[in-house]
């Protein structure tokens, strides 16, 4: 048949890929567990639109106003919004709701390039966060609390504050005192938890965003709960959020013809969130406890540990291989799909869909790569670019300049006109209107040879990038 689409899917199945990637559901295998697969069956049948008896999203006046309502409840927020464009019409709403153009608001510098992509839209001036990197994985750490509140006292004129929590790595920081610091001086706390959906299922997880004073909180759904790919929720606490204004925006980002399909999928995971969810947490923590306790005793991949037990990235430096090469490993030997990989190893994405199985057959496969794979060399350092580019436009005023494509190598020095994004996570190394540094020119190019995908980039193969002209910046 000439679908290749459905011909790259069917392959993932037929070849009983394990799943340790997003969506939370893992192929469908929770919802088997559990008792809906009756349900989804035939689900191109519930594929429907707004006609009498089925609600309208933007309006929500009875099924879907209920719906909603047992979500609030259940993620203990005030009010909850469903999105069926993912987390990023999400974030791009949730600050345009509660800024004006010219406004400015602080972020985290490694956040998701949404937030920028709603800088441009909202012609908002954006005011960065260094992020902490572990130096032996370049994982993102995270903020501390002094470099947020020093930012802060510096843009008293700020309207909001946007950060990342968790990271996309699993590591956290003190939220409480930082949501309690910015409120004290008027500013209102956007947290992008779109890697926490599930935290709320176990206390030795982190603590839940909403539950240390974040105003706005957006999840996505899908990559920790077992919602659709492009499902996620907005949760709102406390009264610092015009409501109207964020439904006003969402009619703006979100589509008009919201899928019926990602509305039940979030309509499910909200009903195994409440019936099934603790308890399947607590057979997850106990299999990734028995896990890490049986890969700890490998001689050369390691386990970086983080807050939240669910992310396992597993350190390949004294391997002596990278993480690119893991991945690859993993997938074409043993038919195990990974969520990320980087120079120093791979991220594991573990949800309540996943089994024992899966983790022991993840086990096997990572002693014998311990045994065959080892080097006996260690990788070398290769160090993540921690210096916040010079802004010499803001996004958007960068968005709609002229540009030129310049070499790579001859680009340090000029504005950068594109994005430069290490996918995933989606994280921007640099942003338009961005001085470019010989700092992140040479971490891009070195790492684009061992295996990173670059994404934001005209030029696919990083030949060439888009600068802004001169006259431009004049």
């Amino acid at each position: 048949m000439k679908t290749p689409i459905i011909n790259s899917l069917n392959d993932i199945l037929e070849n009983d890929i394990i799943s340790f990637h997003m969506p939370g559901h893992k192929k469908g295998s929770i919802f088997k567990k559990l008792g809906y697969e009756n349900l989804l069956e035939n689900i191109y049948k519930l594929d429907t639109t707004e006609i009498p008896g089925t609600d309208n999203l933007h309006s929500p006046e009875d099924a879907i106003k209920k719906s909603l309502e047992r979500a609030s409840e259940a993620f203990k927020s005030d009010e909850t919004y469903y999105l069926v464009n993912g987390s990023t019409c999400g974030i791009e709403a949730a600050i345009m709701a509660t800024t004006n153009p010219k406004d400015k608001m602080i972020l985290n510098r490694d956040c998701h390039q949404s937030a920028i992509n709603a800088c441009i839209i909202g012609d908002i001036n954006p005011v960065y966060i260094s992020p902490n990197i572990d130096k032996e994985s370049n994982n993102l750490r995270g903020v501390n609390y002094e470099d947020v509140k020093k930012v802060i006292d510096n843009n008293l004129d700020a309207k909001v504050l946007f950060l990342t929590y968790p990271t996309y790595f699993g590591h956290v920081f003190d939220l409480k005192n930082i949501c309690e610091y910015a409120h004290s001086k008027d500013i209102v706390v956007i947290i992008d938890e779109a890697h926490g959906a599930h935290l709320g299922l176990n206390d030795n997880l982190p603590n839940t965003a909403l539950s240390q004073g974040a105003d706005l909180v957006i999840q996505s759904t899908h990559k920790t709960l077992p919602s659709f790919t492009q499902s996620s929720m907005i949760h709102i606490k406390g009264d610092r959020i015009d409501r109207n204004r964020l439904s006003s925006m969402l009619r703006i980002t979100e589509s008009s013809s919201p899928s019926y399909l990602l509305m039940a999928s979030l309509e499910i995971a909200v009903d195994i969130y409440v019936n099934n969810g603790k308890e399947l947490m607590r057979d997850l923590i106990d299999n990734i406890d028995e896990f890490k306790i049986d890969i700890s005793k490998l001689k050369n991949i390691k386990i970086d540990e983080s807050e939240d037990t669910t992310k396992i990235f597993l350190n390949t430096k004294d391997l002596g291989i990278t993480g690119y090469e893991l991945e690859d490993i993993l997938r074409y030997k043993y038919k195990i799909q990974v969520e990320l990989s980087n120079y120093y190893g791979v991220l594991l994405i573990a949800t309540i869909g996943n089994t024992k199985e899966e983790f022991n057959r993840l086990k096997k496969a990572l002693i014998e790569i311990d045994i065959d794979n080892n080097k006996n060399i260690s990788l070398k350092s290769m160090t993540y670019p921690m210096s916040i580019p010079k802004k010499v436009l803001t996004p958007r005023q960068a968005f709609y300049s002229n540009v030129k494509s310049v070499k790579i190598e001859n680009s340090i020095g000029e504005i950068c006109g594109e994005y430069i994004i290490p996918y995933p996570p989606g994280v921007s190394l640099i942003s338009p209107g961005e001085e470019i540094t010989k700092e992140v020119i040479d971490y891009v190019i070195e790492c684009k040879k061992k295996g990173m995908i670059v994404s934001g980039v005209k030029d696919n193969n990083l030949e060439y990038i888009q600068v802004i002209e001169q006259s431009e910046t004049k």
